[in-house]
């Protein structure tokens, strides 16, 4: 298969923000494709060519892109520096000077699907001392025999930065439009959830049909898409939610960590599907002695620990075991205990489509418990009374709050979902009018005053699940210390962008553009109508949408979560009309 004509439906995508239009050009351009084609188009379009929990990425350092733009193209180094500086996507410059080259060119030999794959794999596993130079090299040859448009999706795929506005809810539509129908289209959404491999999903709806994904399971290695809780203004509301009884477990101030073990091996995965393995060795190696079967999946919140009181430390010290350098001194010098709350898989067994009550059985036996291994405090609670005082223990305990979790036939593990089988209640419902938001940068404004020069304001966005668009809900510029000021461009400008990127939707036009990618948490007063702001816009009413008042940064960079799993817009909807209920 041609490479340019995958790069010709890459540039139909990105020349609309029409998610049906996608849809539909996707649709098509996937008919009649080899399943293996498929799978291997569908991770290019992610500007990957594996899924997103496989731990190594393409990522080549601007500066090398262009080193090769200039091999292929003839040009002077400083020229296409000057370009990109002006451009800010290596992509358009590859575009523009491949174009003149080719009128000149001799030799070139088409690009092939196999052969864009396997020189794109070369880069990928170049190591040693002249890597930087053998990935360069590749990349020139690659780009030699391209053509232009080619050109800017192979330069955005070795960056990592595609920008064609394919998000995986668009790809999901494609594929049951193309392959199914659209009441499949849930399954075939849940065969990505529980193995976050949408080529994988394609490849065998492609060969298999509908039957094959029915057949897609649980797998140890592959990790499974969070389930997520809602929320609720009280715990009186929570426990009518739960029709009068439910079981209650403490939310830990830590983070969430999905194991997947047998008795020779362990990989941690956090809820953006980072391989944590390496951060938390001590704690996979204790999971790997504990377990009394052969395998199994469990998710659990890693808790820093004071090594001298035994108490709980807050969310800020465990996040020390997420450093590059230096990992040693933080294993040694912050020691971190799981609290399993879930398991999903034993011995053989999908556990998902099993209720809460019989999971959290099978939990407690499948495990040794002791001092760095043990279970989320829970008890059943059937009032308020009970809840209330439960809630206390957990605030007395150092928690953030406490989860409810529906004891009905019905509550399986809703793998990528959220809804009212969990509830969670934090005891920020009881200090302030709405809780905290993580949200994606999409923007930033330059400062004034003692902010001159530097990003003074930023522009947030919550998560559309729906349209796969990110919707702004405030412009923040309160809370920032001196240091997160100065730190601002390390931390998005590998980000930026020239344009609006196409999923993102705001009524205003900041300086500078980012790609939904850094997740900040963010407090507010309260939530009000914005005509400027389009989360949840015309829902409420048809010519507004729901902003954040007196918006202000917590200090908390939520790197623990990817910019799709941010705050997302029906949790703001949610919030607006909180604020009218009795509970608040």
């Amino acid at each position: 298969m041609l490479f340019s004509d995958i790069a010709d439906t890459f540039a139909k995508l990105e020349s609309t923000s029409s998610r049906l239009e996608m849809t539909s050009i996707l649709a098509d351009f996937f008919k009649g494709l080899e399943p293996s084609d498929l799978r291997d188009i569908i991770y290019l379009s992610q500007g990957k060519l594996h899924p997103d929990f496989y731990p190594v990425e393409l990522g080549m350092a601007d500066k090398m892109v262009l080193r090769a733009i200039a091999s292929a193209s003839g040009f002077k180094d400083d020229k296409v520096e000057e370009m990109w500086l002006k451009e800010g996507d290596t992509g358009t410059v590859a575009e523009k000077l491949i174009s003149g080259k080719k009128q000149m060119s001799l030799f070139s030999q088409p690009l092939t699907l196999k052969s864009v794959v396997s020189d794109l794999t070369k880069i990928e596993t170049s190591e040693g001392k002249n890597s930087q130079e053998a990935k360069v090299k590749t990349l020139s040859g690659m780009l030699h025999d391209s053509g232009p448009t080619e050109a800017r999706y192979i330069c955005r795929i070795v960056s990592g930065r595609m920008r064609v506005g394919a998000s995986a809810m668009t790809i999901l539509d494609a594929l049951a439009q193309c392959y199914a129908d659209k009441e499949s289209r849930p399954e075939i959404e849940r065969a990505f959830n529980v193995t976050c491999d949408m080529g994988l999903v394609g490849e065998v709806l492609a060969k298999d049909g509908m039957e094959g994904v029915r057949n897609i399971q649980v797998k140890v290695g592959n990790p499974i898409k969070v389930m997520l809780a809602e929320r609720l203004p009280s715990l009186g509301e929570v426990i009518e939610k739960m029709d009068g009884r439910c079981a209650m477990e403490f939310k830990y101030d830590g983070m969430r960590a999905q194991a997947h073990i047998t008795k020779d091996s362990i990989k941690i995965y956090s809820r953006r599907l980072e391989n944590l393995t390496d951060n938390f060795f001590d704690v996979g190696e204790r999971l790997m002695q504990n377990l009394k079967g052969n395998e199994a999946i469990i998710e659990g919140e890693c808790v820093a620990i004071d090594p001298d009181t035994g108490n709980m430390l807050p969310f800020q010290m465990v996040t020390h075991r997420r450093r590059k350098h230096g990992l040693d001194s933080a294993i040694r010098d912050i020691p971190v205990r799981i609290f399993m709350f879930d398991i999903l898989y034993l011995d053989g067994k999908d556990l998902t489509n099993l209720p809460y009550e019989e999971r959290r059985n099978i939990l407690s036996q499948a495990f040794d418990m002791d001092d760095m291994v043990t279970l989320t405090t829970m008890e059943i609670v059937e009032d308020e009374t009970q809840a209330e005082s439960f809630f206390d223990k957990a605030i007395g305990a150092k928690c953030e709050g406490v989860m409810a979790k529906s004891l009905s036939d019905a509550s399986v593990y809703r793998a990528g979902s959220r809804g009212f089988l969990w509830i969670k209640y934090k005891k920020d419902y009881h200090e302030a009018l709405t809780d905290t938001f993580d949200l994606a940068v999409v923007g930033a404004f330059y400062g004034m005053g003692k902010r001159a020069g530097k990003y003074g304001a930023l522009l947030m966005a919550a998560y559309d699940q729906d349209t796969g668009d990110f919707c702004t809900v405030c412009k923040l510029g309160t809370g920032f210390d001196d240091a997160f000021l100065d730190a601002m461009p390390a931390l998005l400008d590998s980000t930026k962008v020239k344009d609006m990127p196409t999923n993102v939707k705001t009524g205003l036009d900041p300086d500078v553009w980012f790609e939904p990618k850094v997740v900040l948490e963010v407090a507010g007063a309260d939530l009000t109508l914005s005509p400027n702001h389009k989360a949840a816009y015309g829902w409420v009413k048809d010519d507004a949408g729901i902003g954040i008042r007196f918006p202000r940064y917590t200090g908390r960079v939520r790197d623990d979560k990817s910019a799709e799993q941010a705050t997302n817009v029906s949790e703001i909807f949610d919030m607006y009309e909180m604020q009218f209920s009795d509970g608040l």
